[in-house]
């Protein structure tokens, strides 16, 4: 190989590299639901950052979802689940996948306070154990496609 086609492979692979880590960030930053509504104070804490959460905001994995006092929430995940997100209440969108061919995937979420109603969507219907709740009591795994849960402190 001489040293001009050694120099271009080389390019090649630095440009690849790059389009590689492209991808993975986009990825890490896919968008995974919507905020259907809002009412009162509601929040999104993400990287260290507090956003206002208004009808059509798109959430993504890991963002906290924060209502004050006046506050709620209407969320829809890209599963199709309905999300209901009441007063004073801090849920944790800790991991989502969904393919939305094979309609797997797998959906985490943790409430350490306030109330939360779902409406389970695809991933908790290909797969009733592919989605659970966590509270600081309890881990709920869904079973059935409408629950809702409470957390006091």
């Amino acid at each position: 190989m001489t040293r001009v086609s050694a120099l271009r492979a080389s390019g090649v692979r630095c440009v690849l590299a790059a389009v590689l880590s492209m991808a993975a960030t986009l990825a890490c930053a896919a968008e995974i639901g919507q905020v259907k509504s809002a009412k009162g104070e509601v929040l999104i804490e993400r990287e260290g950052r507090t956003l206002p959460a208004g009808v059509g905001t798109r959430l993504q994995s890991a963002d906290v979802l924060r209502t004050g006092a006046d506050g709620s929430a209407g969320v829809t995940m890209s599963d199709n689940s309905l999300l209901s997100v009441g007063p004073n209440s801090a849920l944790t969108l800790d991991a989502f996948r969904f393919d939305a061919t094979t309609h797997q995937g797998r959906f985490d979420a943790t409430l350490s306070k306030g109330s939360l109603a779902v409406v389970s969507g695809r991933i908790a219907k290909q797969a009733p154990d592919a989605m659970k709740v966590r509270t600081p009591a309890a881990v709920l795994g869904v079973r059935g496609t409408r629950f809702a849960v409470k957390v006091d402190g």
